[in-house]
């Protein structure tokens, strides 16, 4: 794997782990991160606590999902025992980071609180390129990192948040995946953490047919729309309790935001949760890329994913003023994948700041 920085400042801090041993790779992930996964610890606490859920039922939510995720796949369990273990942190803990979405799903509604809000475009017209938001608490802005890893059965680059083991990313096969939360009345936090399933993907997946193997036949138990890039193609796999169903590109084109695109899997969808800003963004993003044709280099999608000040929706989520924890919504980061170059790039921010201020932008190929 090669890694370049390119701007002004400092790239986002970069950890590599190295090892066919999975408790062993998560050894190397408590280590590398190191003091980086206190802050991490202490805002999800607070989020938690903001959002209504007992800290008893937090840790019976970290521990079901590490119940579920031994059963499914024993070598994400063990890179969690790694990782506490390297910390210092309970596994619960550790756990609970990964399993954050499902925890949250459980919010009592009262607060404002949501899972976040991401908006993901992809390109089919050469080869597969893709550009995402990462939208979330403003306060976790320092507590994301890029990662390379080796040792899996297919070594990947990605970014992730501390404690994480994967989030966004591609792997040495060109399988890539971006991520897109969703929300529905059966949500619950029982269930495989859906960031520890696109980890699987990402380190085990050769092909579009074995990362559809592998989400599909998850355990999930809260909801997520999962785009996958391959060399030769491009889908998005919606999740839910219910079941799941792939949404493929149109004309060259596959949009996702924050609801379901399928009208099965999109009955009982939580309502109130992101309509209708998630409707405003798909409508905004569709009327860019049906304009004319989209471009073929996925740099050139990042500008079909700026909003400014006083646009009918937010691409690029700025905190209100005055907003406290729990509602200060910001865009964390600017991701664009190439799946047969295996070719990810990250900038700190949103893509206004990437197109205006021309933030620095890091580069990870996956070897």
């Amino acid at each position: 794997m090669t890694v370049q920085g390119l701007g002004r400042s400092l790239a986002p801090q970069l950890i590599s782990i190295d090892s066919t041993d999975a408790y062993e790779r998560g050894r190397q992930r408590g280590r590398r991160l190191g003091d980086a996964l206190d802050t991490g610890i202490s805002v999800y606490r607070q989020l938690f606590s903001v959002a209504g859920i007992d800290p008893r039922v937090v840790q019976a939510n970290a521990e079901s999902a590490i119940v579920a995720t031994e059963a499914w796949s024993p070598d994400l369990a063990a890179e969690l025992r790694g990782t506490a273990d390297a910390s210092g942190y309970e596994l619960w803990m550790i756990a609970a980071l990964n399993a954050r979405t499902e925890i949250l799903s459980g919010a009592n509604g009262s607060t404002g609180t949501k899972p976040g809000e991401c908006s993901t475009i992809v390109s089919t017209r050469a080869r597969p390129v893709g550009a995402q938001t990462w939208d979330w608490h403003d306060e976790l802005a320092d507590c994301w990192h890029l990662q390379q890893v080796h040792g899996t059965p297919h070594s990947f680059v990605g970014l992730t948040e501390h404690g994480i083991l994967s989030k966004v990313g591609v792997n040495d096969a060109g399988v890539g995946i971006m991520l897109n939360i969703l929300g529905h009345q059966a949500d619950r936090a029982d269930g495989v953490p859906v960031h520890l399933v696109g980890a699987r993907v990402l380190a085990e997946a050769g092909t579009l047919e074995e990362a559809l193997q592998i989400l599909q036949s998850a355990p999930v138990s809260t909801s997520s729309a999962i785009t996958v890039l391959t060399p030769d193609a491009a889908v998005t796999v919606e999740l839910n309790p219910t079941g799941s169903q792939v949404v493929r590109p149109r004309n060259g084109i596959l949009l996702h935001t924050n609801h379901f695109l399928d009208p099965r899997l999109g009955q009982g969808e939580k309502p109130g949760l992101y309509d209708p800003d998630s409707q405003l963004r798909l409508g905004v993003l569709t009327e860019r890329a049906e304009a004319g044709p989209l471009p073929t280099g996925a740099a050139q999608l990042v500008p079909y994913l700026v909003s400014r000040p006083g646009d009918v929706a937010e691409l690029c989520c700025v905190p209100e003023p005055g907003a406290t924890l729990g509602n200060r919504w910001s865009t964390l980061a600017t991701i664009t994948l190439d799946a047969q170059a295996r070719t990810m790039t990250a900038s700190a921010g949103s893509p206004l700041a990437a197109v205006d201020d021309h933030a620095p932008v890091t580069v990870l190929v996956a070897r």
